[in-house]
């Protein structure tokens, strides 16, 4: 892989709207977005296949894939590390995993607090990933920061209202949600900080919701 990094395809389902973003250095250059919805892992695969074809290269042409490892939708997470490391193994490209942290923080290079991370999740709970260590909390059961943080994410208002009602020192940011550009520089600040490649594996803190009949599975056909 090139040092730089410098075409990078980065695929993201860990928040309310997915996306696939090509890039090739600073430039996007071809993209798609979308809910994270039903038929999610088919949508994701098409939108990348588009977005090779309008930049006019293989994915054998690609530096890195970089993919969204949570925390965030279990289905989404899913589909989305799947698609990366089946395109990179088939391919022979590098795919690497960014945390969300990674992801929002890319866009704040100067920020000097402890950036929290919170997202949606099922139930009316918030994902809250901070000090690199994810879970999910009731909106009444917040975790209390031990100095001054800044909060971005979809239910970064949430938090930050509860928060600063409670006396602490926080930052409201204005990242709802981080787009494939922001991914792309992580990536990128990863490697030109001589970091190890992070394996695209799920950061799940949720389990699934669906689960195998009490009495097992129906045996296979005759």
């Amino acid at each position: 892989m090139t040092v730089t990094a410098r075409r990078v395809l980065t695929i993201d389902a860990a928040q309310r709207r997915a996306s696939v973003t090509l890039l090739d250095g600073e430039q996007v250059v071809a993209a798609r977005t979308g809910a994270a919805e039903t038929g999610l892992a088919d949508s994701l695969a098409v939108w990348a296949a588009e977005c090779l074809k309008e930049a006019g290269f293989a994915a054998a042409a690609l530096d890195a894939i970089a993919v969204t490892i949570g925390p965030g939708s279990f289905t989404g997470l899913r589909a989305s590390i799947a698609l990366a490391q089946g395109i990179g193994l088939a391919a022979g490209v590098p795919v690497h995993g960014i945390s969300m942290t990674e992801a929002f923080g890319a866009a704040f290079p100067t920020l000097h607090r402890p950036l929290w991370i919170a997202l949606s999740a099922r139930r009316g709970r918030i994902f809250l990933e901070c000090d690199g260590v994810a879970a999910a909390f009731a909106e009444d059961d917040l975790p209390h920061p031990s100095g001054p943080i800044a909060l971005a994410g979809d239910r970064a208002g949430d938090v930050a209202a509860r928060l600063a009602a409670r006396g602490f020192d926080v930052m409201l940011t204005d990242a709802r949600t981080c787009s494939g550009s922001a991914i792309a520089v992580a990536l990128r600040w990863r490697i030109a900080a001589g970091a190890p490649v992070r394996s695209a594996l799920p950061l799940y803190v949720d389990p699934p919701e669906a689960k195998l009949p009490a009495a097992g599975l129906r045996p296979a056909p005759q």
